[in-house]
């Protein structure tokens, strides 16, 4: 999956991954972090709404996102207008809470989110296929400071059932390639079939949306 792939969804705004409302298993389960305060890192952001309710809890947001209209219209549809700072290979969009950097995930350094206490990943690692969400915990392990916790929230189910994205991502999976550098406290777990249709409707025979705490040796 090339990252011409969501360029194309972005472009025409093909957004089935983008939800419209706060995702409440943020809103349960953020509390768990036990955080007054601080830098989120949000990775493969979009224009989630997500960060918005983050910001509103007294939290700064960092973003990473590599397309432009996703970048833009976060801004936009929150009034705001960003200072822009250029550069190569990661451009920074900026408002107050917010700073969003534009650019290939990949590209960015520890210094980039050097200050960072917490991360959020909703939609980043059930959007990527096996080989390319191993390269993303790799890279995560090498750029997060010691400490960062995270809530992760994923999706898991038969993978034979039915191609992703969004993908299914097991605990198991996560014990061994995020294992050796991350500590992983499974919160909670639900059962989501019916409230996904479109699973439904493809024959899938069980859904799970489980929720996990995860944090930086």
């Amino acid at each position: 999956m090339e990252p011409q792939f969501w360029h194309e969804r972005w472009e025409n705004q093909q957004l089935g991954f983008h939800q419209p409302e706060v995702n409440h298993f943020l809103t349960k389960h953020w509390p768990d972090l036990q955080l007054s305060s601080g830098k989120v890192f949000v990775p493969l952001c979009g224009k989630s709404v997500d960060m918005r309710y983050l910001a509103e809890q007294g939290f700064q947001i960092l973003g990473s996102e590599f397309s432009e209209i996703a970048v833009r219209q976060f801004f936009a549809e929150n009034g705001l207008t960003p200072e822009i700072i250029a550069g190569q290979p990661i451009s920074c969009y900026q408002q107050h809470n917010y700073q969003l950097l534009l650019g290939d995930f990949f590209e960015l350094t520890a210094e980039h989110v050097h200050d960072c206490t917490a991360f959020y990943d909703r939609a980043s690692m059930v959007a990527l296929p096996e080989e390319m969400r191993q390269h993303y915990v790799r890279h995560l392990a090498n750029i997060l400071p010691s400490g960062c916790c995270g809530l992760v929230i994923l999706l898991e189910y038969p993978q034979e059932a039915l191609p992703g994205p969004a993908f299914s991502v097991s605990q198991a999976w996560l014990e061994q390639y995020m294992g050796a550098h991350f500590v992983i406290e499974q919160l909670a777990s639900y059962d989501v079939l019916q409230e996904n249709q479109k699973f439904v409707k493809n024959g899938v025979p069980w859904l799970q949306e489980n929720i996990y705490r995860i944090t930086r040796n």
